[in-house]
């Protein structure tokens, strides 16, 4: 069904979109770890490479395909060739995995916005227990921010099997978030037209007045220089090619029909090659400008808890052997040590169980990604800040912006395929699909506000997806280079940009992009039989610590269940397709 009119008033609120789809969560949580991980400066190199080979190869396939034929993901890949209709299917499956707990994100961040507003913030200090003679057991084995994190805003269970009630507190505030999500696309994918100038703004207001921040805090040189200098000995290891490519590919938002579906409201005459190449770059040098704010925000956390725990050394000892006050400093730390050991051995040995051994450098390499670095890394970052409340709220408003504005992806990538649908369309009104969308994804996601909803929520970011966008973006690539005909989509290509294709379009889309991805596949397929036994993070409250625990059956069923229910679609879809045909060829034979 033809487009009756672009969605899009011009190409520029187009690249908004895209920008606001793509620049998420992953860049500001997961670069800096990839970063922190795999070399520092050096990872870049692999990164970059990967973007040339992989990133704006397949943006360009996927917002050329959704420009040409006009059609969500499940129209498009069905003009393509019919048999191919499960590809687009997949890609909605896989954006109602995706939907259901990524709001769960937002929900968060809602709920540790209204907490902002308090002085002092609530995880700046650990809570009295109920006899108002000291503090919460569990709080002072662990720190401020975890507890408000793992017991006040998760009430996390001990395990998964202790599945617990629902939190009512993330209940609303996750209703909210779907009522937010719902008033931006009230009238179907529409209506994100205007939002998407604040979601994809709005962040970046956001990074730089951190990133002014960031650099004047004491100790962020200290995050800087570990940022950028670069461990070359790490461009042999093949996990970090594979977590630079992994990184360029799910940052971009590939495989899950949303940039085809975004795309698919373009004018015809639109240069989508050109959008392609500004969205990769933006999108990655988001990355790198957001990792320079968070390295900065590390420095100073890491410098914070080491002089922390070097005051604490100090005083201990001079406490203990009544040392004058100034005779020990930071900077003759390590001799008094050995001086106090050799001249008082007994008292020293009785102490240095005490004795912490404070480490800039051991700070600096604590890798924290994810909700771990949102929640608890950034939030014990704020606390020690001037003016905490206002850091604070800037901090989840542009969490929101990043979570809201992929949200819009998300849905477009599942409304416009249902609004393609003439049997759905005409039945039901934009805003009925669109609220049918927003609830049915709402009451599902209810149990990731559950006691052991994080665990469930672990499993669905760490399973939903992977294997299945790898297989569905494969899948992608060789249909329009092998099946549908690059020199028909060369043709197509000159018909709405008025340029002839590129040798490195075609080079990577034919050869390197599908080795590639094969290559990722093959890899995480050989992870996961070589780990074994999947495992997961489960909190510990006795120990104030996460503690390794082994999947559940139930759980690892859920998981193969995730896994195949995307997977499976593009040869049911392709059976279908063949079996409709073979009926219908019958059917006409004896009709005759």
């Amino acid at each position: 069904m033809e487009k009756s009119r672009p969605l899009w008033d011009n190409p520029l609120q187009f690249v908004f979109a895209c920008i606001s789809y793509a620049v998420g969560l992953g860049n500001v949580w997961r670069f800096p770890y990839l970063c922190q991980m795999y070399g520092g400066g050096g990872f870049l190199i692999p990164y970059f490479i990967m973007l040339v080979a992989e990133g704006m190869p397949l943006l360009y396939l996927e917002l050329a395909v959704g420009q040409r034929m006009r059609q969500g993901s499940i129209g498009a890949w069905k003009i393509i060739s019919p048999y191919l209709c499960g590809v687009g299917v997949a890609s909605v499956v896989v954006s109602f995995f995706l939907s259901m707990y990524y709001n769960v994100i937002n929900a968060w961040a809602f709920w540790y916005l209204f907490h902002s507003f308090q002085d002092p913030l609530p995880w700046a200090t650990c809570p009295l227990n109920r006899n108002r003679t000291g503090y919460e057991e569990e709080c002072e084995k662990t720190s401020p921010t975890q507890y408000f994190w793992y017991r006040q805003t998760l009430n996390i269970s001990p395990s998964l099997e202790a599945s617990g009630s629902l939190q009512w507190e993330q209940v609303l505030c996750l209703t909210l978030a779907w009522l937010v999500v719902y008033l931006c696309i009230l009238r179907g994918t529409e209506s994100t037209g205007k939002v998407v100038y604040v979601t994809a703004s709005l962040p970046y207001c956001v990074l730089i007045i951190y990133l002014i921040r960031g650099l004047t805090l004491h100790g962020a040189v200290n995050g800087l220089v570990y940022m950028f200098t670069p461990k070359l000995e790490q461009l042999s290891n093949p996990k970090a090619w594979i977590s630079a490519a992994t990184q360029i590919f799910f940052s971009l938002g590939l495989g899950f029909g949303s940039l085809i579906a975004f795309a698919s409201y373009n004018e015809p005459s639109n240069n989508c090659e050109r959008h392609a190449i500004i969205v990769s770059l933006i999108n990655s040098t988001t990355s790198i400008f957001a990792s320079i704010v968070t390295f900065s925000i590390y420095g100073f956390k890491a410098t914070f808890n080491y002089e922390s725990c070097l005051n604490k050394v100090i005083l201990l000892l001079m406490n203990t052997f009544d040392l004058e006050e100034g005779s020990l400093t930071a900077d003759n730390l390590s001799e008094m040590k050995d001086y106090l050991m050799a001249t008082h051995p007994r008292e020293y040995a009785q102490l240095s169980p005490q004795l912490r051994n404070c480490s800039l450098e051991a700070e600096l390499d604590t890798a924290v990604q994810g909700t771990g670095l949102a929640f608890i890394v950034y939030s014990e970052a704020i606390k020690n800040m001037e003016v905490p409340q206002l850091y604070s709220v800037l901090y989840f408003v542009m969490l929101l912006m990043l979570g809201i504005g992929s949200m819009l992806g998300n849905t477009a990538a599942i409304l416009t395929p249902l609004t393609d649908s003439r049997a759905i369309a005409t039945r039901f009104p934009k805003e009925v699909i669109s609220g049918a969308v927003c609830f049915i994804n709402c009451v599902i996601g209810l149990i990731f506000t559950m006691e052991a909803g994080n665990y469930w929520f672990d499993i669905f970011n760490d399973y939903a997806a992977t294997l299945s966008l790898l297989l569905i973006v494969l899948v992608e690539t060789i249909a329009v280079c092998y099946i549908y005909g690059i020199r028909r989509f060369e043709k197509d290509l000159y018909t709405m940009i008025g340029r002839k294709l590129n040798w490195y379009w075609k080079l990577m889309w034919a050869f390197a992009s599908p080795l590639l991805i094969i290559s990722l596949f093959v890899f995480y397929l050989t992870d996961y039989i070589l780990t074994g036994t999947l495992q997961y993070q489960a909190w510990d409250a006795t120990q104030g610590q996460l503690v390794t625990k082994d999947y559940p059956g139930y759980a690892l069923a859920m998981i193969g269940l995730l896994v195949a229910s995307s997977i499976m679609c593009i040869p049911l879809g392709a059976l279908v397709t063949f079996i409709r045909k073979r009926l219908k060829r019958e059917s006409v034979s004896t009709t005759a």
